[in-house]
């Protein structure tokens, strides 16, 4: 999403209304899987903010190669992000000390799985995302995809709740 999205967000009455095709990159830059966009715009209007991230779960479980194609947007934890995006603001807590640590361990999933590690960075710290990457080397291939599909699905709702409003937020009616 970009920079002007996330200090603008819409509010829910204007995306329940919006021309789809206005929302589309929107909700690719919260998810890049076309099924998932597609399910979001059809489940409008959304009575409420919540009703809205519901719908955010809708499309689940992804299918493997929604999951491949999706992580494709996303950058490596622990990698300097340069741009002003989600991912830069949702791995705040990788420190320099960390992001070290992360390399190597990156390297050694990537090899792994054949694919980033993939997880939900937001509120959590180096240390502890370290710990998850370390922890998920020891599942089979098929389980790994499977767990970064539900933490795709977990960021793609993170990131709909802030790209939209609530009602009671700002001056809808």
């Amino acid at each position: 999403m970009s920079s002007s999205s996330q200090a603008n967000p819409l509010g829910l009455a204007e995306f329940n209304t919006a021309d789809p095709e206005r929302l589309r990159p929107l909700l690719t830059e919260c998810l890049a899987v076309r099924r998932w966009v597609d399910a979001v715009l059809a489940g409008r209007p959304y009575p409420d903010h919540r009703a809205l991230l519901d719908a955010a779960d809708a499309a689940a479980p992804l299918l493997p190669d929604e999951i491949r194609g999706a992580m494709k947007a996303h950058p490596r934890i622990g990698a300097r992000v340069r741009t002003a995006s989600w991912s830069a603001a949702e791995q705040s807590g990788v420190d320099d000390e960390t992001a070290e640590s992360f390399r190597a361990a990156n390297l050694e999933y990537e090899r792994r799985f054949g694919h980033v590690y993939l997880v939900c960075a937001s509120g959590r710290d180096g240390a502890e995302l370290l710990a998850d990457l370390r922890a998920r080397l020891a599942n089979e291939p098929g389980t790994e995809l499977a767990v970064a599909g539900r933490e795709l699905i977990e960021i793609a709702r993170l990131r709909l709740g802030k790209a939209v409003r609530p009602m009671s937020e700002g001056a809808e009616a």
